[in-house]
């Protein structure tokens, strides 16, 4: 092996051996780690795996009922709605279109979004020493409760589809789109995700304050009831809300229409995600550099 010798080109540092087979090179650059920061998380990819696959195995390790909580809840919250929101309430349905269904297929986006934010605001906190001993990019474990979320989501799936055939009120053409409304709904449901978990690392107190901005968004966004029955007045004000666009999608795909689909809306919903989506991981990015100095 021949000597090593210092080259210094003009903004940068490259250190490596003096023959010219050599295969082994070191560059040292300004801004490198940002520049290479999601090719780490590509080349990272079996970790999120790995992580997704732990919190699935240990997430119903120690319940009486197991994986079964991810049918129940569901089905009692599906009851629960129809009775407040069908039955007292008296509120309309869309056409022909059976209450519990209609509850059913506006609970699927946001049991998604709701699993998304109360795994990923603890994420980084329950992987505390993780984060503290190894260098992986930090965005990876947040990322791996999604797929973790999605499980119960695909669960919920199927128990609509019983529901339908029940009814005999299954989708027809239009759940060709469900696949795009479905990433839609993850789209939405990351950036706030990755925001509320690089502040809780920061400041404790949104593992109370997430649970109850979820209990308290679930009756200002149209989960048990139809979004036509707000006031045309209030409708873009409403729709700021971005989970609202992307019910209305899930409810016209998987109910034959009969829910419309209001582009505004869905636009609204588009823009706001993106708008999240931006500043997630921008705050997530900047403060990542703390995470292992403070958790």
């Amino acid at each position: 092996m021949g000597r090593f010798r210092p080259r210094r080109p003009r903004g940068r540092l490259t250190i490596g051996p003096t023959l010219s087979n050599s295969k082994h090179l070191l560059v040292i650059e300004p801004g490198g780690s940002k520049l290479r920061y999601w090719r780490d998380v590509w080349s990272y990819r079996e970790l999120l795996a790995i992580l997704a696959w732990r919190d699935v195995a240990v997430r119903y390790k120690q319940a009486v009922l197991g994986s079964g909580w991810a049918i129940i809840r569901p089905l009692l919250t599906m009851l629960i709605f129809t009775f407040i929101f069908g039955v007292l309430a008296k509120l309309p349905s869309e056409g022909s279109t059976p209450y519990p269904l209609l509850v059913l297929a506006g609970m699927l986006p946001w049991l998604l979004f709701a699993g998304i934010m109360n795994e990923a605001s603890n994420s980084l906190i329950n992987n505390a020493p993780l984060v503290g001993k190894i260098y992986f990019p930090r965005i990876i474990i947040p990322v791996a409760t999604c797929l973790v979320a999605l499980i119960d989501f695909v669960i919920s799936i199927a128990i609509f589809v019983v529901m339908a055939a029940w009814y005999g009120f299954l989708p027809d053409w239009r759940v060709i789109f469900f696949p795009v409304f479905t990433l839609l709904a993850l789209f939405v449901s990351m950036g706030p995700a990755l925001l509320i978990s690089a502040l809780n690392v920061k400041y404790r107190d949104f593992r109370y304050i997430v649970p109850f901005m979820i209990q308290i968004g679930m009756y200002v966004t149209p989960v048990g009831f139809s979004s036509t029955i707000v006031p045309e007045k209030y409708q873009l004000a409403f729709s700021l809300n971005p989970m609202v666009g992307v019910i209305d999608a899930f409810r016209w795909s998987l109910l034959r229409g009969a829910n419309p689909l209001d582009w505004v809306s869905l636009s609204i919903s588009i823009g706001v995600a993106l708008v999240m989506m931006l500043l997630g991981i921008a705050y997530f990015r900047g403060t990542e550099k703390t995470f292992a100095d403070i958790i």
